[in-house]
Protein backbone atom coordinates (compact mmCIF):
# COMPACT_ATOMS: atom_id res chain seq x y z
CA UNK A 1 0.00 0.00 0.00
CA UNK A 2 2.41 2.14 0.80
CA UNK A 3 4.61 1.55 -2.56
CA UNK A 4 1.02 1.56 -4.29
CA UNK A 5 0.67 5.93 -2.87
CA UNK A 6 4.14 6.23 -3.58
CA UNK A 7 3.74 5.50 -6.77
CA UNK A 8 0.52 7.51 -7.41
CA UNK A 9 1.85 10.70 -5.59
CA UNK A 10 4.77 10.39 -8.39
CA UNK A 11 2.29 9.84 -11.22
CA UNK A 12 0.37 13.23 -9.98
CA UNK A 13 3.13 14.53 -9.46
CA UNK A 14 4.64 13.96 -12.42
CA UNK A 15 0.73 14.97 -14.61
CA UNK A 16 1.58 18.56 -12.28
CA UNK A 17 4.88 18.70 -13.71
CA UNK A 18 3.44 17.97 -17.35
CA UNK A 19 0.08 19.98 -17.11
CA UNK A 20 2.30 22.91 -15.69
CA UNK A 21 4.76 22.64 -18.46
CA UNK A 22 1.88 23.03 -21.23
CA UNK A 23 0.57 25.79 -19.27
CA UNK A 24 4.15 27.41 -19.44
CA UNK A 25 3.74 26.60 -22.99
CA UNK A 26 0.62 27.98 -23.82
CA UNK A 27 1.91 31.43 -21.33
CA UNK A 28 5.04 31.13 -23.37
CA UNK A 29 3.38 31.60 -27.10
CA UNK A 30 0.35 33.86 -26.09
CA UNK A 31 3.49 36.85 -25.23
CA UNK A 32 4.31 35.90 -28.85
CA UNK A 33 0.71 36.43 -30.15
CA UNK A 34 -0.25 39.47 -31.60
CA UNK A 35 -3.75 40.91 -30.40
CA UNK A 36 -6.25 41.89 -32.95
CA UNK A 37 -9.89 42.05 -31.61
CA UNK A 38 -13.16 42.08 -33.98
CA UNK A 39 -16.01 43.91 -32.98
CA UNK A 40 -18.49 42.64 -35.34
CA UNK A 41 -22.50 42.11 -35.64
CA UNK A 42 -23.58 38.98 -36.39
CA UNK A 43 -26.64 39.78 -34.93
CA UNK A 44 -29.64 42.25 -34.49
CA UNK A 45 -30.87 44.69 -37.42
CA UNK A 46 -27.97 44.96 -39.51
CA UNK A 47 -26.27 41.02 -39.32
CA UNK A 48 -27.16 40.32 -43.12
CA UNK A 49 -24.84 43.05 -43.79
CA UNK A 50 -21.79 42.47 -40.43
CA UNK A 51 -21.68 38.46 -40.63
CA UNK A 52 -20.39 38.19 -44.23
CA UNK A 53 -17.32 40.92 -43.19
CA UNK A 54 -17.00 39.60 -40.07
CA UNK A 55 -16.27 36.23 -42.10
CA UNK A 56 -13.86 37.66 -44.00
CA UNK A 57 -11.99 39.19 -41.29
CA UNK A 58 -11.51 36.01 -39.59
CA UNK A 59 -10.83 33.97 -42.43
CA UNK A 60 -8.14 35.93 -43.39
CA UNK A 61 -6.75 35.62 -40.06
CA UNK A 62 -7.23 32.06 -40.57
CA UNK A 63 -4.99 31.94 -43.11
CA UNK A 64 -2.31 33.89 -42.31
CA UNK A 65 -2.33 31.74 -39.38
CA UNK A 66 -2.76 28.34 -41.31
CA UNK A 67 -0.11 29.07 -44.57
CA UNK A 68 2.07 31.04 -43.03
CA UNK A 69 2.83 30.91 -39.24
CA UNK A 70 1.00 34.31 -38.80
CA UNK A 71 2.94 37.57 -39.75
CA UNK A 72 6.30 36.85 -40.19
CA UNK A 73 6.21 33.35 -38.18
CA UNK A 74 4.64 35.77 -35.37
CA UNK A 75 1.45 34.28 -34.80
CA UNK A 76 -2.35 35.91 -34.64
CA UNK A 77 -4.51 35.95 -32.04
CA UNK A 78 -8.12 37.31 -32.04
CA UNK A 79 -11.46 37.42 -30.45
CA UNK A 80 -14.69 38.64 -32.10
CA UNK A 81 -16.86 40.91 -29.45
CA UNK A 82 -20.92 41.25 -30.47
CA UNK A 83 -22.10 44.86 -30.72
CA UNK A 84 -25.46 44.47 -32.72
CA UNK A 85 -24.68 47.57 -34.28
CA UNK A 86 -25.34 49.37 -30.68
CA UNK A 87 -22.60 52.09 -29.59
CA UNK A 88 -22.86 51.45 -26.18
CA UNK A 89 -22.12 47.64 -26.83
CA UNK A 90 -19.30 48.59 -29.08
CA UNK A 91 -17.84 50.88 -26.32
CA UNK A 92 -18.35 47.89 -24.28
CA UNK A 93 -16.18 45.87 -26.73
CA UNK A 94 -13.39 48.02 -26.54
CA UNK A 95 -12.91 48.41 -22.87
CA UNK A 96 -13.09 44.73 -22.66
CA UNK A 97 -10.60 43.61 -25.14
CA UNK A 98 -8.38 46.51 -25.44
CA UNK A 99 -5.81 45.27 -23.00
CA UNK A 100 -5.74 41.25 -24.15
CA UNK A 101 -2.87 39.45 -25.58
CA UNK A 102 0.88 39.83 -24.76
CA UNK A 103 0.94 43.64 -25.28
CA UNK A 104 -2.87 44.62 -26.15
CA UNK A 105 -5.07 44.92 -29.08
CA UNK A 106 -2.65 46.30 -31.58
CA UNK A 107 -5.68 47.92 -33.81
CA UNK A 108 -9.73 48.35 -33.16
CA UNK A 109 -11.91 48.70 -36.84
CA UNK A 110 -15.64 49.82 -35.24
CA UNK A 111 -17.16 48.80 -38.08
CA UNK A 112 -19.72 51.52 -37.04
CA UNK A 113 -19.34 55.47 -37.40
CA UNK A 114 -21.22 55.53 -34.18
CA UNK A 115 -18.94 53.70 -32.23
CA UNK A 116 -16.06 55.19 -33.96
CA UNK A 117 -17.06 58.59 -32.98
CA UNK A 118 -17.12 57.36 -29.06
CA UNK A 119 -13.62 55.66 -29.47
CA UNK A 120 -11.67 57.88 -31.19
CA UNK A 121 -10.50 59.91 -28.00
CA UNK A 122 -10.25 56.83 -26.17
CA UNK A 123 -8.02 55.26 -28.71
CA UNK A 124 -5.69 58.47 -28.02
CA UNK A 125 -5.51 58.17 -24.58
CA UNK A 126 -4.54 53.99 -24.49
CA UNK A 127 -2.44 54.49 -27.45
CA UNK A 128 -4.53 52.00 -29.64
CA UNK A 129 -5.17 52.93 -33.25
CA UNK A 130 -8.33 52.74 -34.78
CA UNK A 131 -8.98 51.63 -38.57
CA UNK A 132 -12.28 52.97 -39.66
CA UNK A 133 -11.78 52.06 -43.61
CA UNK A 134 -14.59 53.66 -45.50
CA UNK A 135 -16.14 55.12 -42.52
CA UNK A 136 -16.05 56.87 -39.22
CA UNK A 137 -15.13 60.48 -38.95
CA UNK A 138 -14.15 62.18 -42.13
CA UNK A 139 -11.62 64.93 -40.45
CA UNK A 140 -9.71 61.90 -39.06
CA UNK A 141 -8.06 61.87 -42.98
CA UNK A 142 -5.96 64.37 -41.65
CA UNK A 143 -3.36 62.38 -39.75
CA UNK A 144 -1.97 66.29 -37.76
CA UNK A 145 -4.83 66.25 -35.32
CA UNK A 146 -6.03 62.57 -35.88
CA UNK A 147 -2.57 60.58 -35.37
CA UNK A 148 -4.40 57.43 -33.93
CA UNK A 149 -7.19 57.28 -36.33
CA UNK A 150 -7.18 55.82 -39.97
CA UNK A 151 -9.61 55.87 -42.52
CA UNK A 152 -7.88 54.66 -45.57
CA UNK A 153 -8.34 54.03 -48.63
CA UNK A 154 -11.30 56.59 -48.53
CA UNK A 155 -13.67 58.78 -46.79
CA UNK A 156 -17.32 59.46 -47.37
CA UNK A 157 -16.60 63.22 -48.47
CA UNK A 158 -14.55 61.71 -51.25
CA UNK A 159 -17.08 59.42 -51.93
CA UNK A 160 -20.08 61.67 -52.62
CA UNK A 161 -17.58 63.94 -54.67
CA UNK A 162 -17.11 60.89 -56.60
CA UNK A 163 -20.82 60.74 -56.99
CA UNK A 164 -21.00 63.87 -58.70
CA UNK A 165 -18.42 63.22 -60.75
CA UNK A 166 -19.49 60.14 -61.94
CA UNK A 167 -23.24 61.81 -63.01
CA UNK A 168 -21.20 64.92 -64.46
CA UNK A 169 -19.82 62.21 -66.58
CA UNK A 170 -23.07 60.61 -67.36
CA UNK A 171 -24.99 64.01 -68.00
CA UNK A 172 -21.92 64.81 -70.68
CA UNK A 173 -19.92 67.09 -68.46
CA UNK A 174 -19.27 68.68 -65.14
CA UNK A 175 -20.89 72.27 -66.81
CA UNK A 176 -24.49 70.00 -67.37
CA UNK A 177 -24.99 69.51 -63.95
CA UNK A 178 -26.18 73.21 -63.57
CA UNK A 179 -30.09 73.17 -63.21
CA UNK A 180 -30.54 69.36 -62.63
CA UNK A 181 -31.97 68.22 -58.98
CA UNK A 182 -30.15 65.51 -57.04
CA UNK A 183 -31.78 63.85 -53.79
CA UNK A 184 -30.06 62.37 -51.36
CA UNK A 185 -32.04 60.17 -49.03
CA UNK A 186 -29.99 58.67 -45.82
CA UNK A 187 -30.18 57.03 -42.67
CA UNK A 188 -30.66 59.79 -40.13
CA UNK A 189 -27.68 59.26 -37.74
CA UNK A 190 -23.81 60.82 -38.17
CA UNK A 191 -23.03 58.04 -40.60
CA UNK A 192 -26.12 59.09 -42.90
CA UNK A 193 -25.59 62.82 -42.44
CA UNK A 194 -21.27 62.62 -43.43
CA UNK A 195 -22.11 63.34 -47.07
CA UNK A 196 -24.40 66.49 -47.05
CA UNK A 197 -21.15 69.13 -46.78
CA UNK A 198 -19.44 67.84 -49.90
CA UNK A 199 -22.61 67.40 -51.61
CA UNK A 200 -23.99 71.37 -50.82
CA UNK A 201 -20.41 72.77 -51.40
CA UNK A 202 -20.88 70.82 -54.86
CA UNK A 203 -23.65 72.01 -55.18
CA UNK A 204 -23.13 75.86 -55.13
CA UNK A 205 -19.87 75.15 -57.40
CA UNK A 206 -21.92 73.05 -60.31
CA UNK A 207 -25.49 74.63 -59.77
CA UNK A 208 -27.28 71.83 -59.12
CA UNK A 209 -30.13 71.40 -56.68
CA UNK A 210 -30.00 69.17 -53.89
CA UNK A 211 -32.96 67.76 -51.25
CA UNK A 212 -32.20 65.71 -48.95
CA UNK A 213 -34.46 63.13 -47.17
CA UNK A 214 -33.91 61.18 -43.99
CA UNK A 215 -35.00 57.99 -43.32
CA UNK A 216 -35.17 56.93 -39.25
CA UNK A 217 -33.47 53.58 -37.87
CA UNK A 218 -33.93 51.16 -38.76
CA UNK A 219 -35.18 52.21 -42.18
CA UNK A 220 -38.36 50.10 -42.67
CA UNK A 221 -41.11 52.11 -42.84
CA UNK A 222 -40.36 54.88 -46.02
CA UNK A 223 -43.92 55.22 -47.77
CA UNK A 224 -43.54 58.65 -46.62
CA UNK A 225 -40.19 59.64 -47.92
CA UNK A 226 -40.88 57.84 -51.14
CA UNK A 227 -44.34 59.35 -51.72
CA UNK A 228 -42.31 63.09 -51.62
CA UNK A 229 -39.36 61.51 -53.71
CA UNK A 230 -42.05 60.96 -56.24
CA UNK A 231 -43.43 64.54 -56.29
CA UNK A 232 -39.97 65.82 -56.80
CA UNK A 233 -38.87 63.05 -59.59
CA UNK A 234 -35.26 64.52 -58.98
CA UNK A 235 -32.96 63.58 -61.61
CA UNK A 236 -30.51 61.71 -59.33
CA UNK A 237 -30.54 59.98 -56.37
CA UNK A 238 -27.83 59.14 -54.36
CA UNK A 239 -28.54 56.65 -50.90
CA UNK A 240 -26.34 56.85 -47.86
CA UNK A 241 -28.04 53.29 -46.14
CA UNK A 242 -27.25 50.39 -44.53
CA UNK A 243 -28.90 47.16 -43.59
CA UNK A 244 -32.74 46.85 -44.17
CA UNK A 245 -33.36 50.44 -44.87
CA UNK A 246 -31.42 49.93 -48.26
CA UNK A 247 -33.63 46.75 -49.26
CA UNK A 248 -37.04 48.59 -48.41
CA UNK A 249 -35.79 51.74 -50.57
CA UNK A 250 -35.04 49.91 -53.70
CA UNK A 251 -38.26 48.29 -53.34
CA UNK A 252 -39.98 51.65 -53.09
CA UNK A 253 -37.38 52.92 -55.86
CA UNK A 254 -39.09 50.19 -58.42
CA UNK A 255 -42.53 50.79 -57.17
CA UNK A 256 -42.72 54.56 -58.08
CA UNK A 257 -40.66 53.19 -61.51
CA UNK A 258 -37.93 55.27 -60.67
CA UNK A 259 -34.87 55.00 -63.28
CA UNK A 260 -32.59 52.67 -61.58
CA UNK A 261 -29.55 53.79 -63.65
CA UNK A 262 -30.15 56.49 -62.02
CA UNK A 263 -30.24 55.19 -58.34
CA UNK A 264 -26.24 55.60 -56.47
CA UNK A 265 -25.80 54.06 -53.15
CA UNK A 266 -23.26 54.46 -51.00
CA UNK A 267 -20.64 51.58 -50.76
CA UNK A 268 -22.20 50.56 -47.73
CA UNK A 269 -25.73 50.11 -49.84
CA UNK A 270 -23.92 48.14 -52.57
CA UNK A 271 -24.07 44.99 -51.29
CA UNK A 272 -25.60 41.40 -52.82
CA UNK A 273 -27.85 41.62 -49.27
CA UNK A 274 -29.34 45.02 -50.71
CA UNK A 275 -30.28 43.78 -54.15
CA UNK A 276 -31.19 40.29 -53.66
CA UNK A 277 -34.63 40.60 -52.28
CA UNK A 278 -35.59 42.53 -55.70
CA UNK A 279 -33.63 40.26 -57.94
CA UNK A 280 -34.36 41.15 -61.61
CA UNK A 281 -36.05 44.02 -60.58
CA UNK A 282 -32.81 46.22 -59.38
CA UNK A 283 -31.24 46.11 -62.87
CA UNK A 284 -29.48 49.26 -63.61
CA UNK A 285 -29.18 50.37 -59.60
CA UNK A 286 -25.33 51.45 -58.93
CA UNK A 287 -23.26 51.96 -55.87
CA UNK A 288 -19.90 52.94 -55.40
CA UNK A 289 -16.99 50.31 -53.83
CA UNK A 290 -13.09 50.15 -53.15
CA UNK A 291 -12.94 46.70 -53.44
CA UNK A 292 -12.91 43.78 -55.84
CA UNK A 293 -15.82 41.83 -56.38
CA UNK A 294 -16.14 37.94 -56.88
CA UNK A 295 -13.86 34.76 -56.71
CA UNK A 296 -10.85 35.53 -59.19
CA UNK A 297 -8.21 36.45 -56.61
CA UNK A 298 -5.61 34.08 -55.70
CA UNK A 299 -5.93 35.24 -52.28
CA UNK A 300 -9.08 33.92 -51.97
CA UNK A 301 -7.79 30.68 -53.46
CA UNK A 302 -5.21 30.33 -50.71
CA UNK A 303 -8.15 31.13 -48.49
CA UNK A 304 -10.27 27.70 -50.02
CA UNK A 305 -7.54 25.78 -49.92
CA UNK A 306 -5.78 26.66 -46.00
CA UNK A 307 -9.28 27.44 -44.31
CA UNK A 308 -11.50 25.42 -46.20
CA UNK A 309 -10.10 22.73 -47.20
CA UNK A 310 -10.64 22.90 -50.98
CA UNK A 311 -14.15 22.95 -50.49
CA UNK A 312 -15.27 26.09 -52.44
CA UNK A 313 -19.17 25.71 -51.78
CA UNK A 314 -18.32 25.65 -47.62
CA UNK A 315 -16.59 28.97 -48.66
CA UNK A 316 -19.23 30.68 -50.68
CA UNK A 317 -21.87 30.15 -47.97
CA UNK A 318 -19.55 31.94 -46.19
CA UNK A 319 -19.52 34.93 -48.36
CA UNK A 320 -16.44 34.26 -50.14
CA UNK A 321 -16.57 36.62 -53.13
CA UNK A 322 -19.39 38.52 -52.07
CA UNK A 323 -18.97 42.39 -51.54
CA UNK A 324 -18.56 42.35 -47.94
CA UNK A 325 -16.70 39.48 -47.34
CA UNK A 326 -14.13 40.28 -49.71
CA UNK A 327 -14.64 43.76 -48.00
CA UNK A 328 -13.34 42.35 -44.97
CA UNK A 329 -10.41 40.79 -45.97
CA UNK A 330 -9.18 43.89 -48.02
CA UNK A 331 -9.92 45.00 -43.81
CA UNK A 332 -7.62 42.45 -42.79
CA UNK A 333 -4.96 42.53 -45.33
CA UNK A 334 -4.80 46.40 -45.02
CA UNK A 335 -4.17 45.79 -41.14
CA UNK A 336 -2.27 43.15 -41.32
CA UNK A 337 0.44 44.44 -44.09
CA UNK A 338 0.69 47.36 -41.52
CA UNK A 339 1.65 44.88 -39.02
CA UNK A 340 4.25 43.92 -41.05
CA UNK A 341 5.26 47.30 -41.56
CA UNK A 342 5.93 48.04 -38.16
CA UNK A 343 7.73 44.87 -37.72
CA UNK A 344 10.31 46.13 -40.15
CA UNK A 345 11.34 48.77 -37.78
CA UNK A 346 10.60 47.02 -34.34
CA UNK A 347 11.15 42.89 -35.19
CA UNK A 348 9.22 39.78 -35.98
CA UNK A 349 7.74 40.40 -32.48
CA UNK A 350 4.61 40.60 -30.86
CA UNK A 351 4.39 44.50 -31.08
CA UNK A 352 2.12 47.12 -29.25
CA UNK A 353 -0.84 49.38 -30.73
CA UNK A 354 1.64 52.53 -30.62
CA UNK A 355 4.09 50.69 -32.77
CA UNK A 356 1.45 49.09 -34.94
CA UNK A 357 0.03 53.30 -35.18
CA UNK A 358 3.62 53.59 -36.50
CA UNK A 359 2.82 50.87 -38.89
CA UNK A 360 -0.32 52.18 -40.38
CA UNK A 361 1.29 55.40 -40.71
CA UNK A 362 4.03 54.43 -43.18
CA UNK A 363 1.83 51.83 -44.70
CA UNK A 364 2.90 51.80 -48.67
CA UNK A 365 0.99 48.47 -50.30
CA UNK A 366 2.63 48.44 -53.93
CA UNK A 367 1.16 46.89 -57.03
CA UNK A 368 3.89 44.33 -56.57
CA UNK A 369 3.21 43.86 -53.04
CA UNK A 370 -0.09 43.41 -53.81
CA UNK A 371 0.44 40.41 -56.74
CA UNK A 372 2.50 38.60 -54.04
CA UNK A 373 -0.49 38.96 -51.53
CA UNK A 374 -2.45 37.39 -54.25
CA UNK A 375 -5.18 40.86 -54.09
CA UNK A 376 -3.90 42.38 -57.38
CA UNK A 377 -7.47 43.88 -58.04
CA UNK A 378 -8.73 43.48 -54.93
CA UNK A 379 -7.84 46.89 -53.77
CA UNK A 380 -5.51 49.38 -55.61
CA UNK A 381 -2.10 50.27 -54.08
CA UNK A 382 -2.36 52.53 -50.88
CA UNK A 383 -0.04 54.71 -49.62
CA UNK A 384 -0.44 56.57 -45.96
CA UNK A 385 1.26 59.13 -44.41
CA UNK A 386 1.46 61.79 -41.67
CA UNK A 387 -0.96 63.90 -43.02
CA UNK A 388 -2.59 62.02 -44.96
CA UNK A 389 -4.59 58.96 -43.23
CA UNK A 390 -7.25 58.14 -45.93
CA UNK A 391 -4.69 57.61 -48.99
CA UNK A 392 -5.84 58.70 -52.76
CA UNK A 393 -10.18 58.16 -52.02
CA UNK A 394 -10.14 56.64 -55.41
CA UNK A 395 -13.49 54.87 -55.62
CA UNK A 396 -15.33 52.95 -58.73
CA UNK A 397 -19.12 52.94 -59.39
CA UNK A 398 -20.76 48.83 -59.87
CA UNK A 399 -24.25 48.20 -61.41
CA UNK A 400 -26.29 45.35 -60.82
CA UNK A 401 -27.30 43.29 -63.91
CA UNK A 402 -29.96 41.38 -62.05
CA UNK A 403 -27.92 38.65 -60.86
CA UNK A 404 -24.39 40.23 -59.77
CA UNK A 405 -22.14 43.68 -59.76
CA UNK A 406 -19.78 44.38 -62.52
CA UNK A 407 -17.62 47.21 -62.28
CA UNK A 408 -19.09 50.10 -64.47
CA UNK A 409 -16.37 52.70 -64.61
CA UNK A 410 -12.76 53.40 -63.91
CA UNK A 411 -11.37 54.09 -60.80
CA UNK A 412 -12.81 57.50 -59.68
CA UNK A 413 -11.15 60.28 -58.28
CA UNK A 414 -12.80 62.45 -56.16
CA UNK A 415 -12.25 66.58 -55.92
CA UNK A 416 -9.20 67.11 -53.85
CA UNK A 417 -9.95 70.88 -53.97
CA UNK A 418 -12.96 70.43 -52.29
CA UNK A 419 -12.64 68.01 -50.19
CA UNK A 420 -9.14 68.24 -48.42
CA UNK A 421 -9.82 71.65 -47.94
CA UNK A 422 -12.72 70.71 -46.15
CA UNK A 423 -10.49 68.11 -44.05
CA UNK A 424 -8.50 70.00 -42.83
CA UNK A 425 -11.09 72.54 -41.71
CA UNK A 426 -13.21 70.07 -39.98
CA UNK A 427 -10.07 68.86 -38.15
CA UNK A 428 -8.70 72.05 -37.37
CA UNK A 429 -12.14 72.43 -35.14
CA UNK A 430 -11.92 69.59 -33.52
CA UNK A 431 -8.63 70.28 -32.27
CA UNK A 432 -9.34 74.03 -31.20
CA UNK A 433 -12.78 72.45 -29.39
CA UNK A 434 -11.06 69.15 -27.80
CA UNK A 435 -7.72 71.63 -26.52
CA UNK A 436 -5.60 68.99 -28.90
CA UNK A 437 -1.97 69.78 -30.57
CA UNK A 438 -1.19 69.91 -34.02
CA UNK A 439 1.79 67.67 -35.26
CA UNK A 440 4.10 69.33 -37.78
CA UNK A 441 4.43 66.11 -40.58
CA UNK A 442 7.42 67.63 -41.92
CA UNK A 443 9.23 66.80 -38.59
CA UNK A 444 7.77 63.04 -38.41
CA UNK A 445 9.81 60.23 -39.79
Amino acid sequence: MKRTGKLALGVLTAAAIAVGGVAAEKAAAADEEIFIPLTVYRTGPYAPNGIPIANGWRDYLKLLNARDGGINGVKIAYEECETRYDTKLGVECYEKLKNKGAKGAVVFNPLSTGISYQLIPKARVDEIPLHTMGYGRTAAADGSVFKWTFNFPATYWSQAAAFIRHIGNVEGGLENLDGKHIGLIYHNSPYGKEPIPTLETLSEQHGYELTTYPVDHPGQEQSATWLQIRRDRPDWLIMWGWGVMNQVAIKEAINIRYPMDHFIGVWWAGSEQDVEPAGAAAKGYKAGNFNGVGTDFAVLDDIVEHVYGGDMEAAKEEGLGTVLYNRGVANMLYDTEAIRTAMGKYGDKALSGKEVRWGLENLELTEARLEELGATGLVLPTRISCANHEGEGQIFVQQWDGEQWSKVTDWLEPFHDVVRPKVEAAAKTYAEENGLPVRDCSQEG
